[in-house]
């Protein structure tokens, strides 16, 4: 039986929450939806991902205003994705100084950014609602780990004093992208993961680099982190429920890798590798929010990682509905 496409069936509302998780640290979440982070010091605000449009993201700026008047400031890109960044005007207008992103993520906007728009904005017709206001693609002000001066490039890692409260800022490796890029603060032991981390809902992998990627949650594991906000997913308050939601991901990740090797060294195609790959993630992963819209696009990237395409190929709107349209019953 074929399924409607991607989460085009997804119209309902969510409820989102936005909670203190620390002194200066809040989480904005919304039932399985991307979230965001806030960090909020004495002299001005850092928001992590900044959600899919600027309707979205003015939402987020009236929850911050419930709590502080003071200047947002910062915002950090995690990575590329049209659905975490194309809000990110809203905040320039609210006085947004500094967009900030890794150099990997920088050269996937140059890559696929423009294609990576059209695509998401098919998937999630409610998330882009009030997608007229998006004034085009979101490019970082800021590059860590960058060369290009002209885009305020710094090296390495980032630390950013926002009054009371430092945010350190850097790529602890590839996973969910190439240019994942964490929030941590260090002093409040709270991790804002973007989508290297989630929890109880679909882990995305269509841009994954997912043989290194248990590797990088175990660099994030070291932290020690009390409090997390994930990409997806409640936030996680203790290191156990945080490590918690590191296993979840590293769990997917490895049975979803595992299951492309199987099928690529078979010699099976990409239907019979879907097939072959419920199997496994079905039983354990099944009953989880975006789970039947992640599934395709990890399976085809899977598969494709496993048979040696190592820089992920990218997604169009018309190779999205013809990889749908192939996988159907």
């Amino acid at each position: 039986m074929s399924k409607a496409f991607a989460s085009q069936a997804d119209l309902a509302d969510k409820t989102i929450t936005f909670e203190q998780l620390s002194q200066h640290c809040w989480a904005y979440t919304a039932e399985g939806d991307p979230n965001s982070g806030v960090v909020i010091g004495d002299d001005c605000i850092l928001v992590s991902d900044a959600t899919a449009t600027p309707a979205m993201a003015r939402d987020l700026i009236k929850q911050i205003r419930k709590v502080s008047k003071k200047p947002i400031k910062y915002v950090l890109l995690t990575h590329y994705h049209a659905v975490r960044v194309l809000g990110a005007s809203a905040y320039v207008a609210e006085g947004a100084t500094e967009i900030i992103a890794s150099q990997g993520t920088l050269e996937l906007i140059r890559e696929r950014g423009a294609q990576d728009m059209k695509s998401e904005m098919e998937r999630f017709p409610r998330l882009f609602r009030g997608a007229s206001s998006i004034p085009g693609l979101t490019w970082p002000s800021m590059v860590v780990g960058g060369g290009d001066p002209t885009l305020g490039a710094v090296p390495g890692k980032l630390s950013i004093n926002l009054g009371g409260v430092v945010v350190q800022i850097w790529h602890p490796g590839p996973g969910h992208t190439r240019g994942d890029t964490i929030a941590w603060v260090e002093a409040e032991k709270v991790l804002f993961s973007g989508d290297l981390v989630e929890y109880e809902a679909g882990v995305y992998t269509g841009d994954a680099q997912l043989e290194e990627w248990p590797a990088t949650l175990e660099a994030l594991r070291m932290l020690k982190a009390e409090f997390l906000v994930p990409g997806r997913g409640e936030a996680m308050k203790g290191n156990t429920e945080v490590n918690k939601a590191l296993d979840y991901t590293k769990r997917w990740v490895t049975t979803l890798f595992q299951a492309g090797k199987e099928a690529a060294a078979a010699g099976m195609d990409l239907k019979a590798a879907m097939a072959h790959a419920r199997k496994k993630m079905d039983p354990v992963f099944g009953h989880v929010f975006i789970y039947e819209h992640c599934l395709p696009f990890d399976v085809s990237r899977a598969f494709d990682e496993a048979s040696g395409i190592k820089n992920p190929r990218i997604w169009t709107a018309e190779r999205d509905k013809e990889m749908w349209a192939a996988l159907q019953d």
